[in-house]
C-alpha cells in the first residue's frame, strides 16, 4: 500500500476529486498563487496542476488575477490564482452567514453606528499589533508603508508597497493587498473597509485614500499613500469601546494621485 501511495504521488496522479479539493484549498489558503508554486506546494506535475486549474476555472470556482512585479513594477503582469466568490461558497461559508446575521441584528438595534463601532473594535487589534513595527521605521512615510506591507504579508494579506513618482511632489506608495479574509462580509458591510483604511492612516501617520477594494469588485485592495510632501503626524491610539470609539481620520483631504 505504501509503495502504491508513493508511486501515485510521485507521478502526480491521484483520484481527481481529491486532487481537485487539494488544489482548491491551496488556492484559498495561499492565493494569489502561481501554477508553478501550486505544483511545488502540492507535489504535482505541471500537467496535473494545469488540468485542475483549467477545470476549476471553467467551473467558476477560481479566477486569474494579473499581479505586477512587486519589486520593479516592470514587465508583463504575472498570472496568479485566487478563489472566486462561488468557490468561497462551495468550500463553506457558515461563518459568513452567522457573521452577516449578527451584524444585521446589530444594525437593526443600533443602526449604522453599531456596525461602525464593531468594525473599529476588530481593527483595533490589528492597529495595536502593527503600531510598534511601523513606529520602528521612523518618520519616513514610504518606509512606514513598506513595513506595514511586510506586517500584512506576514499575516497572509499578500501585501506589497510599491513606490510611484519617486523624487517628485506626487511621490506616493501604492499599498496593495491581494487577499482579504472578510471579503464577502465587507461586500455587505463596507464599514469594515472604511475602518481598515482609517487604521492604515493612523499607522502610517498621513491621510491615505482607498482606490479599490476586493469587496467592491476590485482585483486587489489598493491604498494610495502620499509621500511627496507628507509629514508623519503623531496620533495617540485610543482603544475602541462603547465609551471611547476609535476616532475617525479623514481620508478625503489629500491630493489625488
Amino acid at each position: 500500500m505504501s509503495q502504491q501511495t508513493t508511486s501515485v504521488h510521485a507521478t502526480g496522479v491521484e483520484p481527481d476529486e481529491r486532487t481537485r479539493d487539494r488544489v482548491l484549498t491551496a488556492v484559498l489558503e495561499h492565493g494569489p498563487i502561481s501554477a508553478a508554486q501550486l505544483g511545488e506546494l502540492l507535489g504535482l506535475t505541471p500537467a496535473a496542476v494545469r488540468r485542475h486549474l483549467d477545470s476549476l476555472t471553467k467551473e467558476g470556482l477560481i479566477e486569474v488575477k494579473l499581479v505586477s512585479n512587486a519589486k520593479s513594477g516592470a514587465g508583463r503582469p504575472a498570472r496568479r490564482y485566487v478563489v472566486s466568490k462561488r468557490g468561497q461558497t462551495e468550500i463553506g461559508d457558515d461563518y459568513l452567514q452567522i457573521a452577516t446575521q449578527a451584524l444585521n441584528e446589530i444594525s437593526g438595534i443600533r443602526g449604522d453606528a453599531g456596525v461602525v463601532e464593531f468594525a473599529q473594535r476588530r481593527f483595533a487589534l490589528m492597529e495595536a499589533k502593527y503600531q510598534p513595527l511601523v513606529d520602528a521605521a521612523g518618520e519616513d512615510v514610504a518606509a512606514r508603508s513598506k513595513v506595514l506591507a511586510t506586517a500584512l504579508n506576514a499575516d497572509r494579506f499578500v501585501a506589497t508597497s510599491n513606490s510611484l513618482n519617486s523624487g517628485t511632489s506626487m511621490a506616493a506608495e501604492q499599498l496593495c493587498q491581494g487577499h482579504c479574509p472578510i471579503q464577502e462580509l465587507a461586500s455587505s458591510f463596507p464599514q469594515f473597509c472604511d475602518a481598515e483604511t482609517e487604521v492604515f492612516s493612523r499607522l502610517i501617520g498621513v491621510d491615505v485614500r482607498r482606490l479599490s477594494t476586493m469587496a467592491s469588485g476590485g482585483h486587489v485592495c489598493t491604498t494610495h499613500v502620499p509621500t511627496g510632501r507628507a509629514v508623519v503626524r503623531k496620533l495617540a491610539v485610543v482603544p475602541a469601546g462603547p465609551q471611547n470609539p476609535v476616532s475617525s481620520v479623514s481620508n478625503h483631504q489629500q491630493e489625488r494621485p
